[in-house]
């Protein structure tokens, strides 16, 4: 069984979609099949792997409330053992029409998991909310991964998403599981970024990765050019970052 993974955090611009791509482009240059599911209406998973999310017939959207297979939606990137089940504004509409569904919450547990067996790892990329689609990601999930942005404001919803667990846990998924937190955007020279990062720590001892992920230029261009930071500047700090990100995961360090 692949491992899902969600990534997930209620406050936008946090380095969310970023590790979500990243990630899963680093998993499948490590020989991994790895499918990244992107349950975001604007669809910037999707675009960041150099997929048009305009010219889509089919999305994760059609995946969801019609009866279509996995193999319908799944499209294929550049790297060969990633491929994306796409997302654009069509999304926006799937929670609507999820509200008077039965079981709306686990929809996309229920389509997805008996999928799992097929890839090593499943990455999901989640909205700037806790709304439906991102429990809907939280039901289907094994592991939960938050990124972090290194800054005071950044702190202030996480602790409502923590608590959002062990409700998901009672209510739909009691196998989902609290991986770990990556700090993002991480300036090394910046005393502030040092002391939110030990904070963090304090308050999670033992589920803070130890690669932080820094402020880049070359991380923040890719993905206007469609491309994962490793295929677009390997030799940036940004890949190295997402790489030892990647053998953190691989190697089940936290």
């Amino acid at each position: 069984m692949g491992q899902i993974i969600t990534i997930a955090n209620q406050k936008g611009g946090v380095g969310k979609t970023t590790t979500a791509v990243n990630l899963a482009a680093c998993l499948a240059a490590a020989e991994k099949d790895v499918l990244l599911v992107d349950c975001d209406p604007q669809g910037n998973a999707t675009s960041g792997v150099g997929v048009d999310r305009h010219g889509l017939e089919r999305t994760i959207y059609h995946y969801l409330i019609e009866d279509i297979s996995l193999d319908q939606v799944l499209k294929p990137t550049a790297l060969p053992r990633l491929r994306i089940l796409p997302a654009n504004q069509d999304l926006i509409g799937a929670e609507i029409e999820l509200i008077d569904l039965p079981g709306r919450e686990t929809i996309l547990a229920r389509k997805l998991r008996p999928e799992a067996h097929r890839f090593d790892y499943l990455i999901l990329d989640c909205p700037p909310s806790l709304g439906l689609l991102t429990v809907n990601a939280l039901a289907a999930a094994d592991e939960l991964i938050i990124p972090l942005q290194a800054e005071y404001y950044a702190l202030e919803g996480l602790s409502h998403l923590i608590k959002t667990v062990p409700l998901v846990r009672r209510a739909y998924n009691p196998g989902l599981r609290f991986r770990g937190i990556v700090l993002t955007m991480f300036d090394t020279r910046n005393n502030l970024a040092h002391q939110v990062a030990e904070e963090v720590k304090g308050h999670f001892p033992g589920r803070v990765f130890q690669t932080a992920i820094p402020r880049n230029v070359r991380l923040s261009e890719s993905p206007s050019h469609g491309q994962p930071i490793i295929i677009y500047d390997i030799r940036s700090s940004g890949a190295a970052a997402y790489l030892a990100l990647a053998r953190e995961i691989l190697n089940g360090t936290i």
